[in-house]
């Protein structure tokens, strides 16, 4: 008998049908002698509606009452869920996180999983009952408050969860058929890929691909967890996220690139005139961590003999931009630095493949491909599996497409399906 923990996103349990459908396969999966463990999200576009609807109470929400707020969305879809599977003649028992055993830290709207504690999860199981859990939200250790893990939340719930209940596989259910090459609703020739690795998987999340939440990705590989992406939608295989893809008994020889993502969620700050002295990059990036605000590329030009100063130009999250624009005013005149930029109007499209670091020639071959389709290219990064780029933003769906025939991974004939609309 194996330990199968299941996680379904917002769109598998849109409306009441498709809960019903969703209590189906997870009575399936019992009547299939496997104990199960069940994360919810919250209905369709639940959190978008109460976000809204606080917003309207307020402008600036207190996080823990946001919080209270949010986590209202997982709750009705977990009861619900019960009711659907105790409909089919199963007994199911509905957990929150902080009943699940999901301690975190204090950092509302972005707290981190520190530690689960499942005892009320393993107990429901060993009776015979499938447990279902809210996922995105746990308690804070400290002060006792509900907390939210942030958007994609769910995902990391169910694999912390599998991991502290040791179990066999975490299915991963969405929207479509598994993990793609690209983004199916800009390329429809994209592939499925049928294994991918824990290392290529993270640079995908990380770039903006909306599959599979980065820190659940990154909490899989920590406890060596398979991660199973499927669509609640079909019954094909779908994904499997290994340790070594292409050394588990497969036939699969290592691929040059594993696909191309895309990320329109970020903005450029540029900060114009920074004196060239030593120690003055460090205390503006500084100022951003004390804002508790995540940089990604960072590119200095070379200072300017004549004035001694330089530029320093870097991308973060968009929901961000305004909090770090507000911290860097207020240190302008101890840097001394002259002036900020903004862009908001940018996209990052990222090459990534484990086999690159053993093939030359794949960011010439990257950047001529966007060159052929006439997209200029602001900035660059580079990992070992990674090559990204900032293009302005009505120029990613066309770096996208034209990246991912450059490496042939145009499927020969088309077959990405995108059930649900969000792809999550």
């Amino acid at each position: 008998m194996a330990l199968v923990v299941q996680k379904y996103g917002g769109s598998s349990v849109a409306d009441a049908s498709c809960i019903k459908r969703v209590a189906q396969r997870i009575v399936a999966t019992k009547k299939a002698g496997n104990d199960v463990a069940v994360i919810v999200s919250a209905m369709g576009d639940t959190t978008d509606e109460l976000l809204d609807l606080a917003e309207q109470v307020s402008p600036l929400p207190p996080g823990r009452e946001l919080d209270m707020l949010l986590t209202s969305g997982e709750r009705i879809s977990m009861a619900l869920l019960a009711m659907a599977i105790a409909n089919l003649g199963h007994e199911a028992r509905s957990f929150t996180g902080s009943q699940a055993g999901l301690i975190t830290n204090s950092a509302h709207g972005k707290a981190r999983i520190i530690d689960v504690t499942p005892s009320r999860i393993s107990e429901a199981i060993d009776q015979g009952h499938i447990a279902i859990v809210a996922g995105f939200q746990g308690v804070s250790q400290d002060t006792k408050d509900i907390t939210t893990l942030g958007r994609g939340g769910s995902d990391t719930t169910a694999v912390a969860l599998a991991a502290a209940l040791e179990a066999d596989v975490c299915e991963i259910y969405t929207d479509v058929d598994g993990v793609y090459t690209a983004d199916p609703r800009i390329v429809p020739a994209a592939r499925q890929i049928p294994r991918i690795s824990y290392e290529e998987m993270m640079e995908m999340a990380a770039c903006g691909a909306k599959i599979l939440h980065l820190r659940c990705v990154e909490y899989a590989r920590r406890f060596s967890l398979p991660i199973h992406v499927r669509s609640s939608f079909s019954t094909k295989e779908g994904t499997w996220v290994v340790s070594d893809p292409y050394n588990e008994g497969t036939e699969m020889e290592q691929p040059i690139i594993s696909g191309v993502a895309h990320d329109r969620s970020e903005a450029k700050i540029t900060v114009v005139g920074v004196p060239d002295k030593v120690g003055e990059a460090a205390s503006i990036f500084k100022t951003l961590a004390d804002a508790e605000i995540n940089i990604d590329m960072i590119v200095q030009n070379v200072s300017a003999a004549a004035t001694g100063r330089t530029d320093i130009s870097f991308t973060l999250p968009t929901a961000d931009s305004q909090a770090a624009l507000t911290a860097l005013k207020k240190i302008q005149e101890r840097i001394g630095y002259e002036s900020l930029l903004f862009d908001d109007q940018i996209g990052k499209v990222s090459l990534i493949g484990a086999g690159m670091r053993s093939h030359p020639g794949v960011t010439a071959t990257f950047f001529a491909a966007l060159a052929d389709a006439g997209v200029n290219i602001e900035m660059i990064s580079t990992s070992e599996i990674r090559i990204s780029v900032v293009v302005g933003q009505d120029g990613v769906d066309a770096a996208v497409a034209a990246a991912h025939r450059a490496f042939d991974l145009d499927a020969d004939q088309v077959e990405a399906v995108v059930y649900g609309g969000s792809g999550r």
